[in-house]
């Protein structure tokens, strides 16, 4: 029997899969490929893998037989079922020591199961966020792998080797235990989300309050990408609003405005209200798209509802783009403090060690929400890694006291005009109250003991629970449980 030779393999050959598998191929690792549908082998290796080291395989005992050993196998599947059922089918096949590796969109807290159950069998479980797309897979993506930390020196330099690179470094390292890389994944979808949305917003008023048309836009937009706002999703709305059709009409006006979504910025949402953190932009995010699916009750609403007279913006236009971009680059940064609120209380809770100057430069190059301004948040965390909160950086807190007069004009006008801009606005608002001594929570306090006797602290004495009986006929027994 001929010698195991291949350094890698990988199950799933979707365009992701075929691409990644590519990319290690140009960095001299041979990789076995193999998918369910084993047709699928054949043509990849007849078309797009023709000419390479590449291999196949017709099974996974045949896959596993291929391998060198420790055996390193890296699934590229649908999340959920596909996942388990594949490493059912591993398990019997793999020795002590060997490694599974899952690159799909899986929720964090069935990795966090398949590290344990597979540590319990000798086996290494990785669950690696992959980001940046088809581009990314094949040219160089954004990397964030987490699990069982023992497999990390076996796969590490293939992962270094084949993710993007930002100033020579490689975006791609351990973030942690259990289901920490998918958490940050995770995380980076739900930023993801709220930078779209930004942008969107930003768009809309353009659009619809300055009428500008779409090489005007492109315009902007193509001049925001050389300073502050310098990021993928910057670059290609550029690309996208000037594009046209055949007929010469800009292609984007005809898309149907309903947004869909896969789940990560929703897990996201629900992750923030899971531990208690106000990831408002996010969640905004999540629920403009679910709004925005309302097509057809939208329509029929926009017949009923009467908003402003004028949806023009009557001031200087291009005094009010700018107002635009600084409404868009204060929102992005607290669009990331609030993702970076949430990585640190899960790390808490877990008691991960997450190393969130290592994270922000994973997202330096070949993700979506790679953008220039990641390099100041790694120096915050090199500066002080333990900082509470990137607002409280001073690069941060300066750039927004810079920002917030155009923000507040920004949302301000979108109130006034008619035009949503909830993104925008969360943002404000969660500015406004994180930097508030004070917030209105003391009579939320008052009514909660009011009606359900759910006792109260206070100021001068933090720590003590009282009741106290409102009416004068409600007696003094509190509730026996406090929950904030």
């Amino acid at each position: 029997m001929a010698e195991p030779k291949a350094d890698i393999a990988l199950i799933g050959l979707a365009v992701m899969g075929q691409n990644l598998i590519l990319n290690m191929n140009d960095h001299g690792f041979v990789v076995c490929a193999y998918n369910r549908t084993t047709e699928k082998v054949d043509q990849f290796l007849a078309n797009e893998a023709k000419g390479t080291k590449v291999i196949g395989a017709k099974s996974l005992q045949e896959m596993v037989g291929k391998l060198k050993s420790p055996r390193r196998v890296m699934m590229l599947v649908k999340a959920g079922q596909a996942v388990d059922d594949f490493i059912k089918q591993l398990v019997p096949l793999l020795e002590k020591g060997d490694i599974i590796i899952d690159g799909g969109n899986s929720e964090y807290q069935d990795t966090k199961r398949r590290v344990e159950e597979l540590d319990k069998q000798g086996l290494y479980f990785v669950g690696s966020g992959v980001s940046g797309g088809e581009e990314g897979a094949r040219y160089g993506p954004s990397l964030m792998p987490g699990g069982n930390p023992k497999a990390w020196p076996h796969i590490k330099d293939i992962f270094q080797l084949i993710s993007a690179k930002a100033n020579g470094e490689p975006c791609c390292d351990w973030v942690g235990e259990e289901g920490a890389g998918h958490f940050v994944k995770m995380v980076h979808n739900g930023i993801e989300y709220g930078d779209m949305q930004l942008i969107g917003e930003a768009y809309h008023l353009m659009r619809d309050t300055l009428k500008l048309s779409h090489e005007e836009m492109s315009k902007v937009l193509d001049d925001w990408n050389k300073g502050e706002l310098d990021s993928f999703l910057i670059e290609i709305t550029r690309d996208i609003l000037k594009y046209q059709d055949k007929d010469g009409s800009y292609l984007v006006e005809q898309i149907r405005d309903s947004a869909g979504q896969k789940g990560t910025g929703k897990w996201t949402a629900i992750a923030a209200l899971e531990y208690g953190m106000p990831v408002t932009l996010i969640g905004e995010s999540v629920f403009a798209r679910c709004l925005s699916s309302l097509k057809e009750e939208r329509v029929q609403a926009s017949k009923v509802l009467k908003g402003p007279a004028t949806s023009e913006y009557k001031g200087d236009k291009k005094e009010f783009i700018e107002h635009i971009r600084k409404a868009l680059y204060a929102s992005k940064i607290i669009s990331y403090a609030q993702g970076f609120m949430l990585m640190r209380e899960a790390a808490s809770v877990y008691k991960w060690n997450l190393n969130y100057g290592g994270i922000a430069l994973m997202w330096r190059g070949g993700c979506i929400i790679r953008s220039i301004f990641l390099g100041n948040i790694k120096a915050a965390f090199d500066k002080n890694p333990k900082l509470s909160n990137l607002l409280l950086d001073k690069f941060f807190s300066d750039a927004i006291h810079n920002c917030q007069d155009s923000w507040r004009t920004v949302v301000a006008a979108g109130a006034t005009l008619g035009v949503p801009t909830p993104a925008f606005s969360t943002a404000l608002a969660f500015y406004d109250g994180y930097r508030s001594e004070r917030l209105p929570a003391n009579l939320i306090q008052a009514q909660r003991d009011y009606f359900g006797a759910h006792t109260y602290e206070l100021l001068s004495q933090p720590g003590k629970f009282v009741h106290t009986n409102w009416t004068g006929h409600g007696g003094n027994v509190s509730a026996s449980t406090y929950l904030a």
